[in-house]
């Protein structure tokens, strides 16, 4: 056993310092994959996938490009350390994820800055508030191991009836790269408590901070309880996801994907949870508090994530009396947002993941453009640093003046971009927030009670929140309707609904 494998930084907070701490763990992870406890290189180790840092687009290392080889070295590790892992007490196991989270945290610092070098993310507004929700996830969970309970069935007074929870075996988590620490703990906390072992694969633009925070892990659980590959979506996600040993698909990401994994689970006869997209609404109502609408429309449109969210308020529904003012208050509070470095402390806003997506965005704001009667609002300043590469930061832009039917007003743009529509008649505008296919999160935001329970019943969304916009937090149950996908994440109801199988068991007494 080769622990601990990265260079320990634990007593580096300053960002100067754990700047020189990654790149150490970036030559650590070179083409590797978190396997049975160690790093090993991918099958083709000349391969490799790039990764850039898309705030320089200068290369900050290259990641494993996994094939089904390395597929089925990580399943057959996790699919090995199942058994002692599940025959382990709850408790006990719950004990070691809490520990782990803990061990997070105490890294938390170097992989904040590798999180922000690898995702262009604000390292101030974003990358150490995922840290530590990340840790508190895996404390949270490991804290709810005495839940796995069964319960006793009065079925006949000579039958002693029981049920009991008992894990699945291996599972597959699949991560997208917006926040992927975060959704990987949601994901594999649940998993481990309830005696599963997990592969994870890591999403090939950002897989660092994925496979340190596996190797991290895995210093404080067994050997192959935890594994972290690397790849493609066609040589490595595909092969994991209908690998005859995988009993189950964790995925969040695109609807595209996530209905082929969908298939894909369909086809074995095995559970899936997904989370995809989402195109969610924010109602505005006349007896609003402005000021905390406004900071409520930055936070909520996830503004210092670049709006790379699936939970972002990309339609803002405001009543016609306030509309005006709010239009104005937030485009003033946009200006003070400074654009620029994800490393700088100063920095509110870091840069776009990729070129790609990059000119996704400029594509829709390009057809709004071109729209007679819209109006685009493009907010704060871009960075004139000529260190960075000034194609992948973008201003947080407003669109208003779209008809409903408009695509920036139906498709999920993920950047920062919002459309602002004035309203007046409430069973109208529910109407409106409910017409999409997707159905992941909404807000309302009303001083009246009355009002707050009728709009929060009529909404065909998952994760409802009046006056507030929250991110995902541990013990609030997440999931989304429709095409936004299914179960539900962060909750104890997770765990037990989408990680366990249950068995009943009746014993004749006569």
């Amino acid at each position: 056993m080769n622990k601990p494998l990265l260079p320990n930084a634990t007593s580096l907070t300053a960002v100067d310092a754990v700047r020189q701490t990654v790149p150490q763990w970036l030559a650590a992870l070179d083409r590797r994959n978190l396997i049975n406890g160690d790093l090993v290189k991918a099958d083709d180790s000349e391969e490799g996938i790039v990764v850039l840092n898309p705030a320089t687009l200068n290369e900050l290392g290259v990641a494993a490009a996994s094939n089904r080889n390395d597929v089925d070295e990580a399943v057959a590790s996790a699919k090995g350390a199942q058994p002692a892992w599940a025959a382990m007490p709850a408790r006990q196991r719950g004990k070691l994820v809490a520990e782990a989270g803990r061990k997070l945290a105490a890294q938390a610092e170097t992989l904040s800055v590798l999180l922000a070098m690898e995702t262009g993310k604000a390292l101030r507004t974003e990358c150490r508030g995922e840290l530590a929700v990340a840790a508190d996830l895996l404390e949270f969970y490991g804290g709810l191991a005495s839940e796995l309970k069964g319960e006793t069935i009065p079925f006949h007074p000579k039958v002693f009836a029981t049920t009991v929870r008992e894990p699945l075996g291996v599972v597959a988590a699949i991560l997208p790269w917006n926040v992927p620490l975060v959704l990987m703990m949601l994901k594999i906390g649940p998993a481990l408590v309830a005696g599963n072992t997990v592969v994870v694969k890591a999403a090939e633009e950002a897989p660092f901070a994925t496979i340190a925070a596996g190797v991290i892990l895995d210093s404080v659980l067994p050997d192959g309880v935890v594994n972290v590959i690397c790849g493609d979506g066609p040589n490595c996600g595909a092969p994991l996801t209908s690998h005859a040993d995988v009993a189950k698909i964790t995925f969040t990401g695109s609807e595209e994907v996530g209905e082929i994994i969908y298939k894909t689970a369909a086809s074995r006869i095995i559970p899936v949870s997904l989370e995809l997209g989402g195109k969610s609404p924010m109602i505005i109502c006349a007896d609003a508090d402005l000021d905390k609408v406004i900071g409520g429309a930055i936070s909520g449109m996830r503004f210092t994530r670049q709006g790379q969210s699936c939970t972002a308020s990309s339609r803002i529904y405001v009543h016609a009396d306030l509309y005006e003012a709010f239009l104005s208050g937030l485009k003033a509070q946009l200006e003070t947002l400074r654009i620029g470095d994800p490393l700088d402390e100063t920095t509110d806003i870091g840069t776009i993941i990729s070129r790609a997506q990059a000119e996704r965005i400029r594509h829709f704001v390009a057809l709004a453009e071109a729209t007679p009667g819209a109006v685009v609002h493009r907010c704060g300043t871009l960075p004139g640093d000529a260190s960075l590469n000034a194609d992948l930061f973008m201003q947080p832009t407003l669109i208003t003046g779209l008809p409903e039917d408009h695509e920036c007003v139906t498709e999920e743009i993920f950047g920062p971009v919002t459309i602002i529509q004035p309203w007046t008649n409430l069973d109208d505008v529910i109407a409106a927030a409910n017409g999409t296919r997707y159905g992941l999160a909404a807000t309302v935001w009303t001083r009246d009670i009355a009002t707050a329970f009728k709009v929060t019943s009529k909404l065909d969304a998952g994760y409802v929140q009046v006056n507030q916009n929250l991110t995902i937090q541990p013990n609030l149950s997440y999931g989304g309707f429709g095409r936004s996908g299914l179960g539900k994440e962060a909750s104890l109801e997770a765990m037990l609904e989408h990680f366990t199988r249950k068995k009943t068991i009746a014993f004749a007494m006569d």
